[in-house]
Parts: structure tokens; C-alpha cells; sequence
């Protein structure tokens, strides 16, 4: 589906909720919600948009809450939804962008949008925060719940302690609980405007795997260690001895079987060397317990 210009021709002055979820929508054209000047809600979720108009929208639109939960064809996709939103969008207040897989938020995604209040990116791929400032908007909340963050840098965790008024979610990500992590422990423990920090846990080290973050003794935390460094490098070397093996054990069945007619033909060398001994054990059994042959044997003694 492409919305465009004509996708409305005519205006829908009452119109103020338009849920467009799941609808194949590929392409948002150039002003395509023009004739809906009263739309506060805007549902794009479930979608495939490939193409993105920087200015679908009316310069004096209304729409206050935009939902693009997986609407991205994929994440490379953001750059262009990123050019979208900086244009004349200054009443949004809940912007969802969760379930896109996104790695990285382009510089100033929400520069345009100084009434933000709800910024949700759950369950998306993110490892950072690079050149993104919260500061500009009047955010309350933000979700950062099921990405793939490992620590959260200074100058992050500086910019979120100060927003007044702000609740951060970040359970769900996997946690690498070294030296590294110490300042957002101490973080941690500071502020009490993460609303799940009870329920952030390690998923490095493996030590450490799934111990909760405030139950963490920050001082003895250790970078990570030459052990564990060793143990990386040789995760190769065990996969590369496992072919070997592996190998070896191919070459070996592939021999006894080329080799199946001298093997049976030694097996039967074997057998009959075997019975034919036994045969003679048997032989001089019988000789040895015979009664006349014993009183043979002694009349012949003397």
C-alpha cells in the first residue's frame, strides 16, 4: 500500500485516530495525511515501509501519538524515518519505535520533537548511544527494555540524571559485569528513577551469569582476566582439534573398509591357528587321561 496525496481526497475534519496496523504500508508519500487536520493518533505498526517522505504530514498537524512498532522494513530504514520526524511534528508526546531491530539512532531522531514525553525502543539491537541528546525534550519515559546494551557510558548516564522527572526501564539487556560497570553501579545505587533495577542481571561473566546488578560488591569487580581472555582464544583451537579428531576417525572407518577382504581373510588366519591349537591341546588331554595309554606309558618307563 502507498499513501500519498490521494490516499484522502477529501478532508476528514473529525477524523482523530487512525490505526493503518498491518496494512502492507510501503511508502509514505508527500502529504499524505494533509486532509486530516484534526489526527492526534497515528497507528503505523506491523508494517513495511520502504520509502519515507520527509514531510507526509500537515506543517500544523496535531497527531501526538505516532506508533511505528515494527512498521521499518528493516533497520536501515532509520535514517529516512529520522529525516521524517525532524519535520513538523511539535505536538508528539509518545513516540513507539520498538520491535525494528534498530543498532544505532541517528544524530537528532528527536531533535524535531520538543514536546516528547514517551520514548519507547524496546526490544530493538541497540549497543549505544552516540550523539543522541535527550536534553531538548520534556521526556518522562524512556524504554530501553531487550536490547543488546553491556554498559552504559559516562556521558549517558550524566545526560539521564539530568532530566527532571525521568523513568528509565532497562531489564532485558545483557549486562557485562567487569571493572567497566562500576560507575553505572554506583549510578545505580544514586538514582532510583529506574523503574525495574531490581530486575537487571549479568549475562557476562559466566561466574556472574544472572546475578542481579544491585547485588553486586562494585569494589571487587575485576576487568576481565587472563584466564578468560585465554579461554576465548582457545574456544578455536577446541573446534579445530574436534575436526581434526573428527577427521581422523573418517580416514580410519574409510581404511577398514577398503581393506574389509584382508582383514576377514587375517581374521580367518586367526581362527584356524586358534582351533588348530586348541586341537592339539585337546590331543594330548585325551592321551594323558586314557588309562591304557598311562599304563602303556609306565610299562614302557620300565
Amino acid at each position: 500500500m502507498v499513501l500519498n496525496n490521494e490516499s484522502f481526497p477529501v478532508p476528514l475534519e473529525h477524523l482523530t485516530h487512525l490505526y493503518l496496523s498491518g496494512c502492507q504500508v510501503e511508502e509514505l508519500g508527500y502529504m499524505a495525511f494533509k486532509n486530516l487536520p484534526q489526527l492526534h493518533l497515528l497507528d503505523l505498526s506491523d508494517n513495511n515501509i520502504l520509502q519515507l517522505n520527509s514531510e507526509p504530514w500537515r506543517k500544523d498537524n496535531k497527531i501526538e501519538i505516532l506508533n511505528l512498532s515494527n512498521a521499518l522494513y528493516n533497520h536501515s530504514y532509520i535514517v529516512s524515518l529520522s529525516n521524517t520526524l525532524k519535520h513538523n511534528l511539535p505536538k508528539v508526546l509518545h513516540l513507539n519505535l520498538s520491535n525494528n531491530d534498530l543498532v544505532f539512532l541517528p544524530e537528532g531522531i528527536i531533535a524535531g520533537l520538543p514536546l516528547l514525553t514517551i520514548l519507547d525502543l524496546r526490544n530493538n539491537s541497540l549497543v549505544s548511544f552516540r550523539n543522541i541528546t535527550f536534553g531538548n525534550t520534556a521526556l518522562e519515559k524512556l524504554d530501553l527494555r531487550d536490547n543488546a546494551f553491556k554498559n552504559l557510558p559516562n556521558a549517558t548516564l550524566l545526560e539521564l540524571s539530568s532530566i527532571p522527572d525521568l523513568h528509565v526501564s532497562l531489564s532485558g539487556n545483557p549486562w557485562r559485569c567487569d571493572c567497566d560497570i562500576e560507575d553505572m553501579l554506583i549510578w545505580l545505587e544514586r538514582h532510583t528513577f529506574i523503574d525495574d533495577r531490581l530486575n537487571l542481571s549479568c549475562a557476562e561473566p559466566k561466574n556472574r551469569r544472572n546475578t542481579p546488578l544491585v547485588h553486586l560488591e562494585h569494589s571487587y569487580l575485576p576487568c576481565w582476566s587472563d584466564v578468560d581472555v585465554l579461554d576465548r582464544a582457545l574456544e578455536p583451537s577446541y573446534v579445530f582439534l574436534g575436526l581434526v579428531l573428527a577427521l581422523i576417525g573418517v580416514i580410519f572407518l574409510l581404511v577398514l573398509y577398503l581393506n574389509r577382504k584382508g582383514i576377514k581373510r587375517w581374521m580367518y588366519n586367526i581362527r584356524d591357528a586358534c582351533r588348530d591349537h586348541m586341537e592339539g591341546y585337546h590331543y594330548r588331554y585325551e592321551n594323558s587321561t586314557d588309562p591304557r595309554l598311562a599304563n602303556f606309558n609306565l610299562n614302557s618307563d620300565v
